[in-house]
């Protein structure tokens, strides 16, 4: 079991302690709606240092990411990042991704921490033939997640960069928490904004109790990653392993905005006729009419009693009061509105096709 830079700060806070994709992680402190109010109304600062981190650089770079990614990385520009994915050959999908342009030849790719070893040797293979410069920093590098809506007021005394000009999906690398050359990107995985912070494992303590620090008048609490996923549940975020796997497309999971066919890539074709010709199931979110709380597993049913799906993800949404899910329905079932039922135990549960996200911002 690998532990993060932080794992005696999470145990001295009294964090809930899990195993998860190989590292000791804190699952939660105060309990899980707790922590997921605080991220959607005030402040929540998540340790996320198990996520991994490849530096692809050199003048071969950007072909090596075009041929792996769906996205079209030639869009972007240093200070810029990108979600995408690495489709295999089978029509699923090795991982989900965000890119970040760093300089006019490198770029940092954040991939799943259950996905590192499995998305290295996947991009490994590609590049035999491009040769571009590939290093593995997962083990040396921690991220923070510092999520919700006073992220700007709370974090704007410890930077000099100003917080306000960063639009979504842009970074910019500064002075953070006393600490030069940290990335402090406007991205996250809970939908109601704030920054995720690249530093070094020797410098994430300082980050951390500096960040805990500034936000102390505006509310900041420690959050787990229990929280972390009600969260990206309620914004209608693919959790990889859960909602997209090696055997789902990104046409089928609603991926096709970051699917470009203007470029060659891994399975390109094949993918490209799913999106002309349609696919036969497809990711949906639904919510319960009845009482019920979805999990991964439960068959997705109709009114026949014919199986049509699975449920891929779901909970009860702290933010809405109301079991909410994600799950594949064969495409007919698919149209917002439709009733579908849930077979949870020996019950059959009513629930309906709804829009993502589950949750709006106020």
């Amino acid at each position: 079991m690998k532990n993060t830079a932080l794992t005696d700060t999470h145990i001295e806070l009294g964090a809930k302690m899990v195993p998860f994709a190989g590292y000791n992680m804190p699952v939660q402190y105060e309990g899980v709606t707790i922590e997921h109010e605080t991220v959607r109304e005030h402040l929540g600062v998540f340790d996320v240092s198990h996520m991994g981190e490849f530096l692809i650089s050199g003048p071969n770079a950007l072909t090596l990411i075009q041929k792996v990614s769906s996205n079209d990385a030639s869009k972007l520009s240093i200070g810029k990042s990108q979600y995408s994915c690495l489709p295999n050959e089978d029509g699923g999908i090795v991982d989900d991704l965000i890119i970040y342009q760093i300089k006019e030849e490198q770029f940092l790719l954040v991939v799943n921490a259950s996905n590192i070893e499995k998305d290295w040797n996947w991009i490994s293979k590609y590049n035999e033939g491009i040769g571009a410069e590939m290093r593995n920093i997962s083990d040396d590098y921690s991220l923070l997640a510092i999520q919700g809506p006073k992220a700007v007021e709370a974090m704007q005394s410890i930077t000099p960069v100003d917080l306000s000009a960063i639009k979504f999906y842009n970074f910019e690398v500064g002075e953070f928490a006393g600490i030069p050359h940290v990335i402090i990107s406007a991205t996250g995985y809970t939908g109601s904004g704030g920054f995720e912070i690249y530093c070094k494992n020797s410098e994430v303590e300082q980050v951390w109790n500096k960040v805990l620090e500034a936000g102390k008048d505006f509310g900041i609490k420690p959050i787990g990653l229990a929280a972390r996923d009600t969260l990206r549940l309620e914004m209608g975020y693919c959790l990889y392993g859960n909602d997209i796997n090696d055997t789902t497309s990104p046409i089928e999971a609603g991926l096709g905005w970051i699917t470009k066919f203007t470029k060659d890539f891994v399975n390109a074709e094949a993918l490209k006729e799913q999106k002309e010709n349609g696919v036969a199931k497809k990711l949906v979110g639904f919510e319960m009419i009845e009482r019920g709380i979805p999990r991964n597993g439960y068959e997705i049913i109709n009114n026949s009693d014919e199986i049509i799906g699975n449920v891929t993800s779901g909970t009860m949404a702290p933010s809405l009061g109301k079991g909410i899910g994600m799950g594949y329905v064969k495409t007919s079932y698919a149209k917002e509105g439709t009733t579908i039922y849930l077979q949870i135990r020996k019950k059959k549960v009513e629930a309906k096709i709804v829009k993502l996200p589950f949750y709006k911002n106020k």
